[in-house]
């Protein structure tokens, strides 16, 4: 479903990834570890599209991502790669319900189509009291699942997820890794995850190791 070839990417002098190679299969989770440094968020965004490699190609869905105008890559990354951060980046002025929208909204899907399916996520991670609070007015642990309904809003190919409960407590961070499982169970969701929670790499069906711009170990 998902396929990252020979992914090289530097900054100036510094090189980042060094023909990286990763394949993804749909349903899958996937967790990515390693030392700080070491390429997993560069990777991330290779493979989603927020940054271009420098060689190398990522096809999902049969896709090739750099074969795309820039206009026809922004709709297909809205439409198909979903995205959750260590902070939520709501927005403020909005509520729960509008934010997890807004994707939607940007791929022009009709206001009352995607409200509904707003509220049935929402819903879904135990936020159907919560759709009418604005960011300031929910917890930490509550920002981080409107995140999650926003990232799946569109029914994407696959979500992409970096350090997605660091900002988190434990407790926390523990029901968002069972939330993942949820999803991955209910819609057969993939997901590929940075992160260094030991218990959220303990959920993914394969671990990736990186070290200095490479993956090590692929288990």
């Amino acid at each position: 479903m998902l396929s990252a070839k020979d992914i090289y990417k530097s900054y100036g002098k510094l090189s980042i990834l060094k023909g990286v190679n990763l394949e993804v299969k749909k349903g899958e989770i996937v967790g990515i570890v390693g030392a700080s440094g070491a390429g997993k968020s560069t990777l991330l965004h290779v493979i989603g599209s927020l940054a271009p490699a420098d060689a190398g190609s990522v096809e999902i869905n049969g896709v090739t991502l750099n074969k795309l105008s820039s206009r026809k890559l922004s709709d297909f990354r809205n439409k198909n790669i979903g995205f959750i951060f260590q902070f939520h980046h709501l927005l403020p002025e909005f509520t729960a319900l509008e934010n997890v929208c807004m994707p939607a909204f940007i791929a022009q899907r009709p206001k009352k189509e995607s409200e509904i399916r707003a509220k049935e996520l929402l819903d879904l991670l135990n936020l159907s009291h919560r759709v009418d609070h604005k960011p300031a007015e929910l917890s930490g642990g509550e920002q981080q699942r409107v995140a999650v309904a926003r990232a799946l809003i569109n029914n994407p190919a696959v979500i992409l997820a970096d350090e997605p409960s660091g900002n988190l407590d434990s407790d926390n961070a523990e029901a968002l890794n069972q939330i993942f499982v949820n999803l991955r169970k209910e819609l057969n969701q993939t997901f590929v995850i940075v992160t260094h929670n030991e218990e959220l790499a303990g959920i993914a069906d394969r671990v990736v190791h990186m070290k200095d711009g490479e993956i090590v170990d692929n288990i």
